[in-house]
This record gives C-alpha cells, sequence and structure tokens, in this order.
C-alpha cells in the first residue's frame, strides 16, 4: 500500500509528522512489516530525531546551518535565493527516505523518537511524502 501525503511546512526547521505516518498505519491495519517515508523534493529531507525537547531540534537546526551558510560565495544556483543552494546540500547530507518497522500495529519508535519533515527552505509552503507499507 501507497498513500501520498501533504504536510505544510512554515519555513525552515523541523516539522513533526509521527501522528501522521501513524495514522497512515492505523489505518492499514498492519500488524508486522516495514513504513517507508519517502519525501519528492530536492530542498528538503527527513529524519528521526528527539520529539520530547525542542531545544535538541534547534540545537540540530542551527548546527547544519553552521555547517552550510547562506551566501556562500562559491555557490552560483541562487536563482531562488541565498537559501536555494544550501537547501540542496543540506537535503544530499540527510536523508530523503526512511525505513521503521511495523511491530504489532504500531511504529517500532524508540520513546523519544519523532519522524520529522527537515524543511532548508525558509519559505512556508506544502511538502509531498509517500508513505509505503509492506510485510
Amino acid at each position: 500500500m501507497i498513500e501520498k501525503m501533504t504536510v505544510t511546512v512554515s519555513g525552515q526547521g523541523l516539522h513533526e509528522i509521527t501522528a501522521e505516518v501513524r495514522d497512515v498505519v492505523r489505518r492499514a491495519g498492519l500488524r508486522e512489516g516495514l513504513c517507508t517515508v519517502f519525501i519528492r523534493h530536492t530542498s528538503a529531507s527527513l529524519t528521526i530525531q528527539e520529539n520530547a525537547d525542542p531545544t535538541a531540534r534547534r540545537d540540530l537546526e542551527q548546527w547544519l546551518n553552521r555547517l552550510v551558510p547562506e551566501n556562500d560565495p562559491l555557490f552560483t544556483h541562487t536563482v531562488e535565493g541565498p537559501d536555494d543552494m544550501p537547501s540542496h546540500i543540506k537535503a544530499a547530507l540527510t536523508a530523503t527516505s526512511l525505513s521503521i518497522p511495523i511491530v504489532d500495529g504500531k511504529l517500532g519508535l524508540g520513546t523519544w523518537q519523532g519522524i520529522f519533515v527537515w524543511e532548508h527552505r525558509r519559505s512556508r509552503g506544502s511538502r509531498t511524502l509517500l508513505v509505503h507499507l509492506g510485510d
């Protein structure tokens, strides 16, 4: 089964989608298997990260922004603004898909783990994801 999801993001940062993915798993009724989440974009990514303390997300976001700063004079792909090329590099350094086991009908995430869309652009908008469930 494959389900298409649209996620609205308010701008750069980590946006939790754990509940939405859990709903897909629940509706499918699959007891055991694998949930694969794939993002269909080149300037956003996916990650599994701590979902309890928001400072962990902020620190991670700030670290990646320092690693790949905007306005680097070496960038030539800047037609969509100063966050254009950095967003592509950040997506290349992170993940476009995640695989999460399904155990007893639930995502096999740890206590403090959440699934996040990591938006690398500053503007708000929507992102398209595919959620594949298989046994």
